[in-house]
């Protein structure tokens, strides 16, 4: 896990990078939650996801958003921060510039950031959102969304509320071409404090089938 520092819009960004072990690997990128309210790159969920995606082979990385850590800038409400992540991801794409395909994956905040994304990238294929905090923030700019994923959510969640990240997965699921994967966690709050089990049970069950050369989502 080289800790890594490379160019951003704001200054330099602080990551964590495992480089993929063959050519044309695909690449992954892990958003972390709010920096305001204490989110990092090191992250509980943000390092399980990173370790699962390095597992399987990915080129990965994980990074801290401006100001945060030791990357240089300051919080700029989600503008910024999706530089930050497009920058970020051309750096991982200058190593692995044949990679097959792209998968964001993002937890709270990082979830919209990582929404927002696919929208500028379409060599991006598959997201892993953990919830996307649609209550608090406009996710009206997914259309239409470009590329099939999976929506997962504490049903005891306090801070992205179940209700809304329903109505998203209902609206993003009347568009063609894509499907959306939507799993609920029994008993899980916010952070999965106590279902961190049955979070990554979800996320592997998701990348099984969709990495599997049958699967019938490309």
């Amino acid at each position: 896990m080289p800790e890594v520092i490379f160019p951003g819009p704001d200054g330099r960004i602080e990551g964590r990078f495992s480089p993929a072990p063959r050519p044309r690997a695909p690449v992954a990128m892990i958003l972390h939650p709010h920096p305001n309210a204490g989110g990092t790159m090191n992250n509980r969920i943000v390092q399980d996801l990173y370790k699962t995606f390095q597992r399987r082979g990915f080129a990965t990385l994980r990074f801290n958003f401006r100001g945060v850590g030791k990357s240089q800038g300051t919080f700029d409400n989600g503008i910024g921060e999706l530089s930050d992540a497009a920058a970020a991801l051309d750096w991982v794409q200058s190593f692995h510039p044949e990679a097959q395909t792209t998968w964001i994956a993002g937890f709270s905040f990082g979830a919209w950031i990582g929404m927002q994304l696919l929208m500028r990238r379409p060599e991006i294929r598959g997201f892993i959102s953990i919830a996307p905090p649609a209550n608090l923030y406009d996710f009206s700019f997914l259309a239409p969304c470009p590329s099939s994923g999976i929506i997962i959510q504490g049903a005891e969640d306090e801070v992205a509320t179940p209700l809304a990240t329903q109505k998203l997965v209902d609206k993003l699921r009347t568009q063609r071409h894509i499907t959306i994967h939507h799993d609920t966690i029994p008993r899980a709050n916010h952070f999965f404090e106590h279902e961190m089990p049955d979070l990554m049970r979800s996320v592997d069950n998701y990348l099984d089938m969709r990495l599997d050369p049958n699967s019938p989502i490309k």
